[in-house]
């Protein structure tokens, strides 16, 4: 049985990196080293730049006002808007995503989606005084990666990259990075073994969704 879709340990590190606090508004100035960098250079810095206004604006809810029903209710248009949750999704999928059929690729995208912002969503009341530190990014593949340190009360320091693409037009996250690993690849992982266990049927894959999120509703 497919208990957690989104793995324990991925919808934290999620939430928590999203989660500045002063030590991101004072982070380092990233500016180009060469004439022949600065086009790069800028980019990366932009990227930068986004995570941190992502992660002002996440780390203003949290810190407001409001119940916690209407901080998800703040929090939602911010995900939607910043986290590119469809990209996620077929990374996640794989090859199965072009084994579904157009039907059922609709509905693991409703439903990856909901599974998601349930479970991050879900964290707002455990995250209280967290900060982190941006560093120098770096670029790969047509992707960038900004890494952050990650400080929260009482648990171990975390090192966590923000994969951020610019695909759609704009900068999205469309991936963390962490102990090195990237978290849509373990979640894969846990999709291939559930399909594995059910005769590669996505249709079981999505009905197990389903009743995760029908659970948590």
């Amino acid at each position: 049985m497919l208990k957690t879709i989104i793995r324990r340990r991925t919808a934290p590190l999620l939430f928590a990196g999203l989660l500045p606090a002063a030590a991101l508004l004072n982070g380092p100035v990233l500016a180009p080293l060469g004439l022949g960098l600065v086009t790069a250079a800028h980019a990366q810095s932009s990227d930068a730049a986004f995570v941190q206004s992502l992660g002002n604006k996440l780390v203003t809810v949290v810190n407001g006002p409001g119940s916690l029903s209407d901080k998800k209710t703040a929090i939602l248009p911010i995900l939607n808007q910043d986290v590119d949750v469809d990209a996620i999704a077929r990374t996640c999928l794989g090859r199965f995503w072009n084994t579904a059929t157009p039907d059922q690729q609709q509905r693991y995208l409703a439903l990856f989606h909901r599974v998601l912002v349930n479970s991050i969503t879900d964290k707002i009341g455990d995250y209280h005084g967290v900060s982190f530190a941006v560093s120098n990014p770096t670029s790969e593949g047509g992707e960038t990666y900004v890494p952050t340190l990650i400080t929260r009360p009482g648990q171990p320091v975390a090192n966590v990259q923000w994969v951020i693409s610019r695909a759609s037009g704009s900068p999205k996250v469309v991936d963390v990075v962490a102990e090195g690993v990237r978290l849509s690849l373990t979640q894969r992982g846990d999709y291939y073994s559930y399909l594995s266990h059910h005769g590669n049927n996505v249709g079981a894959l999505l009905d197990a969704m389903q009743r995760q999120v029908s659970h948590n509703s």
